[in-house]
């Protein structure tokens, strides 16, 4: 199964932010990734970062930033 985010590290420091794979943008802390979450469509009020079916993570988790 694909995932809908993925949210990966980037070279220059934040956290790069795709959905179904296009570039969100790169978040510094968790605010910035929610706000990317809106902008894709999704209520970041309802999404629970830890569902793996919804978001990957690659390099550590959302405590990682």
């Amino acid at each position: 199964m694909e995932h809908r985010i993925v949210v990966m590290p980037s070279d220059t420091g934040g956290r790069v932010v795709r959905a179904d794979g296009e570039f969100l943008g790169t978040a510094y802390r968790m605010a910035d990734l929610l706000e990317f979450l809106r902008r894709a469509g999704l209520d970041p009020d309802s999404v629970s970062l830890l569902d793996q079916d919804l978001v990957e993570w690659h390099g550590g988790g959302p405590d990682v930033w």
